[in-house]
């Protein structure tokens, strides 16, 4: 039976007494097909990769202000050797604050760690216990030196506004694998966003659907509850009475994507009333799952950080496709609560060093014990680097784009590995270069999905994550 117009839907309900009322409303449109139809055309439908994937979902791990790879992952003797000296080569040189005095070597002893012996200092003890797991990528490079557009880069592959995150992409390329949840969720730092914010999760030139959903294990969804007044029937039934006149409108107008966003985000929305609290609940949690998370902790930072991380790691076991967890925020400026450390090093980082180590190394110990390592993708980045010389008159480290740190774990990459390398002193990278374009396509790739082929028309030009640049990082793949 093919679906009436309009018109005749409204009558064929009324002739049956259905009205907007009444669970028979659910029964009669699957009858028609409305419901199947609505699933095959979600915007949000799972989707196949370009070819088989070894990752299914990616939990990206954003340190925000710039973490300094000389002071976590990347051990250099030489600077601890010619600590106090000019750095060779450069006379006066002026980087992002100005000049720099000379070069320092970390506060933080550096030891091997695991079976791979891989160097990780003492600031992050505890997810130093996990290197064996670790892929590290010890050249990659950023454009800018500036904290908004370089996170944007790290985030979109663009240091302008206006193009969409690699989470974006990501749920545009292949939808969700639960229905109830977003395909993508920012979960942003307890003590609030990233400097350049929603920039970081947005959806860009992509139809609406495909942002990301912010909140955290503080702040959860807002908007989920109904008024207490309306009845479970009676919202339903209001809702899929909605949906038919939406239909309508949208066949009309199948270019309006906004409203085709709208109309889901609506749908999802209500699938969410049962589905979000549920995740977000973290009550049924064992003690033994909060000590590791560090969510007793005394310090409310650490604690928040750790429900955060438990969070985190509910949605991927949900189905979520791809998870952004920061850490950091710029509410209070420059080191305060991020790791933007130009004065104190020392002092800004014993700060926020234990707020992520426990919860962070908690999160991969759990997801390796559950077994969500074989299938998902993890990911420690921040903006770029910083300096091997202190600023003049400071104790801190300044803005360094030319060569920095990052690391994957998880599915399809090599285990206890070391991927390109700085200079002597962690200036500049100087073996196995690697752009952020290199490394979105190397993630694209472990997720079935060819960098050079998943393209979005905007604009007169077929835009991708990576531009018109980018490699997969073939050396680092499992």
């Amino acid at each position: 039976m093919q679906p009436p117009s309009l018109l005749n839907r409204r009558t064929f309900l009324g002739q049956l007494g259905v009205g907007v009322g009444g669970i028979a409303l659910a029964s009669l449109l699957d009858q028609q097909g409305l419901l199947a139809a609505e699933k095959e055309t979600s915007p949000s439908a799972e989707k196949k990769p370009h070819f088989p994937a070894k990752a299914k979902r990616v939990l990206h791990i954003f340190c925000v202000g710039a973490v300094s790879h000389l002071d976590t992952f990347d051990y250099k003797p030489e600077l601890i050797k010619r600590d106090g000296q000019p750095l060779p080569g450069v006379d006066k040189l002026v980087t992002f604050q100005g000049e720099n005095g000379n070069l320092a070597q970390s506060p933080w002893k550096f030891k091997q760690r695991g079976q791979s012996g891989m160097y990780v200092s003492d600031l992050l003890p505890n997810v130093a216990e996990c290197v064996d797991d670790f892929c590290f990528i010890h050249s990659l490079t950023s454009k800018t030196n500036t904290h908004g557009p370089g996170e944007v880069f790290m985030s979109t592959g663009f240091t302008q506004e206006g193009f969409p995150s690699a989470g974006a992409w990501v749920s545009y390329a292949l939808g969700t694998t639960n229905e109830n949840l977003p395909a993508y969720v920012a979960i942003p730092d307890p003590r609030g966003v990233p400097q350049a914010g929603p920039i970081n999760w947005n959806n860009g030139f992509l139809p609406a659907v495909f942002q990301g959903t912010a909140f955290n294990a503080d702040n959860p969804i807002t908007n989920l509850a109904r008024p207490k007044e309306v009845r479970d029937a009676s919202d339903k039934a209001t809702g899929e009475f909605l949906k038919l006149l939406n239909d309508e409108h949208l066949k009309r107008h199948p270019e309006d994507n906004e409203l085709s966003a709208r109309i889901s985000s609506y749908e999802l929305a209500a699938r969410m009333q049962l589905a979000a609290p549920e995740v977000s609940d973290l009550s049924g949690e064992t003690a033994a799952t909060r000590e590791l998370y560090g969510i007793n902790d005394k310090n409310p930072l650490t604690a928040g950080t750790g429900r955060n991380c438990l969070l985190a790691r509910r949605l991927l076991e949900k189905g979520v496709r791809f998870v952004t967890l920061f850490n950091g925020a710029f509410a209070m400026g420059e080191g305060a609560q991020n790791w933007d450390g130009h004065r104190q090093i020392k002092s800004d980082y014993d700060r926020h060093g234990p707020v992520l180590d426990k919860p962070l190394a908690g999160l991969l110990k759990d997801l390796k014990t559950r077994g969500l390592l074989d299938d998902t993708l993890v990911l420690w980045t921040t903006e770029f680097g910083r300096m091997p010389t202190f600023q003049k008159g400071t104790q801190g480290r300044d803005h360094n784009p030319k060569g920095f740190t990052v690391w994957m774990t998880g599915a399809g990459v090599k285990k206890g590995f070391r991927f390109g390398a700085t200079d002597e002193f962690g200036h500049k990278a100087v073996e196995d270069v690697v752009t952020v374009y290199d490394f979105h396509a190397t993630v694209l790739h472990l997720l079935g999905l060819d960098h050079e082929k998943l393209t979005y028309y905007h604009n007169g030009i077929q835009r991708r994550l990576t531009d018109v640049h980018g490699h997969v990082i073939r050396k680092v793949l499992a």
